[in-house]
């Protein structure tokens, strides 16, 4: 029997369905390529933003017709956040959250038994703990994304993702460390510690993150650590110190922005200004000799004005960003944004995505100019691209480098010769 797993979403998501994956197989099931075909097709949804939605919908609809006598699965974020509207769609069998993923082939055996359909939708209860679920594989094999915190307590007035994802809670030390063994013993040399508000790790625990990685650097055969998307204002300085000690950490911070205005910040409910956003970078560049700082920025919140927006744009250009992902605000419903007043035309959104994406992409640019005639150690990844093996640096600057050598899965040393739009070129150093 055949299992496929389509994922949407994040690297949280992802993690996840890996899990899942590995729960199938040691049940005897084989896990199917999309496209061919399968006697069980799960979907792990998405639901940051209503597009995300219509994606799990239409993706359903398509496995559906595909496989039309499949158990068609509908797990993850959607089903959590929207329980009625995830009921209603006739086209998944087991509609299922993201409180009982644990429970998906217990759920398979029972509608097999008289093929009823089931839908069971956990809430998330405050004094829940941290699902207990380890991955030993990835399909990229030079790097694993560990799922170390889950929840978050924030409540920004454009996220539905509390209410998707509960209250915090953290993987214990002991279980990150015994998993992190396994996954060096299978040949990873570098790791991604992910969350959904990733900073929050410990909070449950009377731990920090930065306990964390710390416990991380210990893992012999690690060699690599990377941080996921980051709340800036939830890094203290004492955090910067103890990570800078690390000779394992790599230093890219994806700090979550949102915008440079303060007006702006304020009606997102986020909590920092521009101004405290703007020292935290300061620090990160006092304390690493060569750190990037990539973000996401929104535009179009509701009523933000062009003055607003202008802010915004300066404040990015100001920070110098590495990278930014800048996308425009859609109407999330079930949030307090939906019913702002002063929505902003989409044709405006489009308008100040296009401005701001020429913005990041000049700081860009800029960034990958300042690597050339470094000496920096590069993981290779990929097999061959137009400018040949690419990989990536302790701070993410993506390099290739042209050569004959088998050096996918390497660490080695490179001096970056160029700097193109979105990456960099390179040479090997003798060993």
């Amino acid at each position: 029997m055949k299992a496929i797993f389509v994922t949407l979403g994040c690297k949280v998501n992802q993690y996840e369905t890996q899990v899942l994956m590995e729960k199938f197989q040691q049940a005897g099931m084989e896990i199917a390529a999309e496209g061919e075909p399968a006697e069980v097709c799960v979907v792990n949804s998405c639901t940051v933003t209503a597009s995300g939605d219509r994606k799990t919908k239409q993706m359903l609809r398509r496995l559906k017709r595909q496989n039309p006598g499949a158990v068609m699965v509908l797990t993850g974020c959607y089903p959590q956040a929207f329980p009625q509207q995830a009921a209603a769609l006739e086209e998944a069998d087991i509609v299922t959250g993201s409180t009982n993923r644990g429970g998906l082939l217990d759920l398979l055996q029972e509608y097999w038994k008289d093929r009823q359909r089931i839908v069971q939708i956990l809430p998330h209860r405050k004094e829940e703990g941290f699902e207990a679920m380890t991955a030993s594989r990835f399909l990229e094999r030079t790097r694993a994304f560990v799922k170390i915190q889950d929840g978050c307590d924030r409540y920004c007035a454009y996220c539905i993702i509390p209410y998707a994802r509960g209250p915090v809670r953290s993987k214990p030390v002991a279980d990150l460390v015994a998993e992190l063994e396994q996954l060096a013993r299978q040949g990873y040399q570098e790791v991604v510690l992910v969350g959904i508000n990733l900073p929050c790790y410990g909070k449950d625990l009377g731990l920090r993150l930065i306990d964390a990685v710390e416990a991380a650097a210990a893992v012999e055969g690690i060699r690599r650590i990377r941080l996921g998307s980051l709340e800036p204002e939830l890094l203290t300085a004492d955090d910067l110190n103890r990570l800078a000690a690390l000779h394992k950490f790599c230093p890219q911070f994806h700090l979550s922005l949102q915008s440079g205005c303060d007006r702006t910040l304020k009606a997102m409910n986020r909590h920092y200004t521009s101004a405290e956003y703007l020292q935290i970078v300061q620090d990160i560049r006092a304390a690493f000799p060569n750190p990037s700082i990539t973000t996401d920025i929104m535009v179009g919140f509701p009523g933000e004005t062009e003055e607003d927006f202008r802010q915004s744009a300066a404040f990015a250009q100001t920070v110098g960003l590495a990278k930014a992902h800048v996308f425009a605000y859609s109407v999330r419903p079930g949030t307090r944004a939906a019913s702002m007043p002063d929505q902003v035309p989409q044709s405006v959104k489009e308008d100040r995505s296009a401005r701001l994406i020429a913005v990041t992409d000049e700081t860009r640019r800029a960034f990958l100019q300042s690597q050339v005639g470094r000496e920096e150690e590069v993981l290779f990844e990929t097999t061959q691209t137009p400018y040949g093996v690419e990989g990536y640096t302790p701070n993410y600057t993506p390099v290739c480098v042209d050569t004959q050598e088998e050096i996918r899965g390497q660490i080695r040393r490179v001096r970056i010769t160029a700097a193109l739009n979105d990456l960099c070129l390179g040479e090997l150093l003798p060993l």
